[in-house]
């Protein structure tokens, strides 16, 4: 567990003062997206997710919709890369986005072709969202699910967390879990999120204290002995972000797969 006693986190936060149509104004992703209008920009995403989702589940060996919990929404589906040995292989969990209050992981498998292409598995985490989840308990059906991956696949070769938007934040957390509760230690390597909710730089948009934090959770980072990074995309919105990972040689694509294999 990471110690975060003392962090020197901002002593004003304006957010505080913001009205809730202001709070929204600032922190709803879609309102910002310059090459589509905010519903069509959701529309293409979720239409890419699905179809990459559909296409990896006719193509890859997998195992859908394998429980991790006993609730109804404590699923994971699990891709393979084409004749491996599936205990010993690294593990790409990844947590959908949606601003805790949509996705699915039925729409999410945006890197399973290039990712188990290369010889990754590719695990995609449902959990509950709101109103039916908090976010305590988003956390902890999470943090479940690693704990079940490394029950399940003891020889793995790594276990790499990647979330988009509030998935991002759910992985973040996985850095202050106990792990004792459940009996289990991870073998995490890495960590990927995608934080940054700017647009395209025709019109850069970053809510506010989003550059504080991420310095901050980069420092922490650093001081728990982790190796971190910072890379910055550009011309790429919050959305095409997670869609470019069906491409085989988008840059984050080869990031994600030179973190694992280096």
């Amino acid at each position: 567990m990471m110690d975060v006693s003392g962090v020197g986190f901002p002593s004003k936060v304006p957010w505080k003062k913001m009205s809730a149509e202001e709070l929204e104004n600032q922190y709803c992703p879609s309102r910002w997206v310059v090459r589509l209008g905010a519903e069509e920009a959701l529309r293409t995403y979720s239409q890419i997710g699905i179809e990459a989702t559909t296409r990896a589940r006719a193509t890859r060996k997998s195992l859908l919709h394998v429980p991790y919990g006993d609730g109804e929404g404590e699923k994971v589906d699990i891709y393979f890369p084409d004749e491996s040995a599936e205990d010993s292989l690294p593990f790409f969990l990844f947590f959908h986005g949606g601003y805790w209050q949509s996705g699915s992981k039925d729409e999410s498998a945006f890197m399973v072709d290039p990712l188990t292409a290369q010889g990754v598995a590719v695990v995609i985490v449902a959990y509950d969202i709101a109103p039916k989840g908090t976010l305590d308990h988003m956390v902890d059906q999470v943090t479940r699910s690693v704990a079940f991956v490394q029950k399940r696949y003891p020889s793995n070769k790594g276990i790499y967390l990647c979330g988009h938007s509030a998935g991002a934040h759910l992985a973040a957390m996985m850095l202050l879990a106990d792990w004792t509760k459940h009996g289990v230690t991870p073998n995490l390597r890495g960590f990927h999120g995608s934080y940054n909710l700017a647009g395209q730089p025709s019109s850069p948009h970053e809510p506010w204290g989003l550059g504080q934090l991420l310095e901050i959770l980069m420092a922490n980072l650093c001081q728990g002995e982790w190796k971190a990074s910072f890379e910055e995309l550009h011309d790429v919105d919050h959305f095409e972000i997670v869609e470019n990972l069906t491409q085989k040689d988008n840059v984050l694509t080869q990031i994600i797969l030179k973190t694992i294999f280096q």
